[in-house]
């Protein structure tokens, strides 16, 4: 665990918000030396922070003991230098459990994901969150998306919720994002932090900034860091060329091939680690592995996202 605050650590970031996926050994196994590396490698990479066991980490995939085991390791490879965020979720009860195993194993906070498969009204979703921040002391990171959506007054609520730090979108309807924003300045002013949680989020982070939304996940820093940081270094400095190069020849054909397949926003990007020459194994059902063909057409896509880079530097 760092010392320093986490939202303190998140507001300005140096550089992308690194989300490894989780290595499997061949017998299915995780792999906690592969995954050390991984991490490690972000880390060096320019990573801001590192967001262990969350949708990218398969955290619907991971026992108790090994997501414990992922965060820890997670937090001895960052070593301090950057925060790790760890995964909660399920029910309100093993969302708590999660966190608990969270906090012992060092983490600087908690990305609480939605409940498991109910569609809860807005005073059930408001309590597990606030139960979940209660229950360790870490701050917590709402992810909205699927099953847990949030009208501006339940997230102003959050928002004064003690621990409850910021709120991360994977839904992508810009105009409630638009109204939740302007409700939160004007009835509950502070710091509240505001992600981008969208698949490829830097396909959609120009629309997010234009709501004030800077902060963003990056899937593609897992396979790709370099381009990662050149399209987060041309948003920070305002250069629109540069971004929309990187959009054009990569992100946009990388975001189509990721839609040919259900669950690619995972197995792809764990092929395209493997392609990178770190063998984090494949994906645990229910999710499956790419077609060979997918593979082929991602590897050409790296390839270009790569050429662009040499060609303009």
């Amino acid at each position: 665990m760092t010392s320093a605050p986490l939202a303190a650590r998140l507001r300005n970031p140096s550089g992308p918000l690194f989300f490894p996926v989780t290595s499997y050994a061949p017998d299915g196994s995780v792999d906690l030396d592969v995954y050390r590396a991984h991490v490690r490698r972000g880390v060096e990479a320019g990573a801001a922070a590192v967001f262990a066991c969350c949708g990218t980490g398969e955290f619907h995939a991971l026992l108790p003991e090994e997501f414990a085991a992922c965060v820890r390791v997670a937090v001895e490879a960052a070593s301090g230098e950057v925060p790790v965020v760890a995964g909660a979720g399920y029910g309100t009860a093993l969302a708590v459990r999660y966190a608990a195993l969270a906090r012992d194993a060092g983490a600087d906070g908690l990305l609480a994901m939605p409940p498991y498969l109910v569609v809860p009204g807005q005073e059930g979703l408001l309590r597990h969150y606030r139960e979940i921040a209660a229950a360790t002391g870490l701050p917590v990171i709402v992810y909205q998306r699927d099953n847990a959506v949030f009208t501006p007054p339940t997230v102003v609520e959050l928002a004064r919720t003690e621990g409850i730090i910021g709120f991360k979108d994977g839904l992508g309807d810009l105009d409630l994002m638009q109204r939740v924003v302007s409700a939160v300045r004007t009835d509950a002013p502070g710091d509240f932090l505001y992600f981008n949680g969208l698949p490829t989020a830097e396909q959609t982070q120009l629309a997010y900034r234009a709501l004030g939304i800077t902060l963003y996940s990056s899937a593609v820093f897992c396979f790709a860091p370099e381009i990662a940081l050149a399209f987060h270094r041309a948003l920070r400095d305002g250069d629109e060329t540069s971004a929309h190069r990187l959009l054009d020849g990569f992100y946009r054909p990388f975001v189509e091939l990721r839609a040919q397949g259900r669950g690619y926003a995972v197995a792809l990007v764990k092929a395209g680690v493997r392609l990178r020459g770190c063998d984090v194994g494949g994906v645990r059902p229910p999710l499956h592995e790419p077609s060979e063909e997918h593979v082929k057409q991602l590897a050409q896509v790296i390839e270009r996202g790569y050429a662009l880079l040499a060609a303009t530097a």
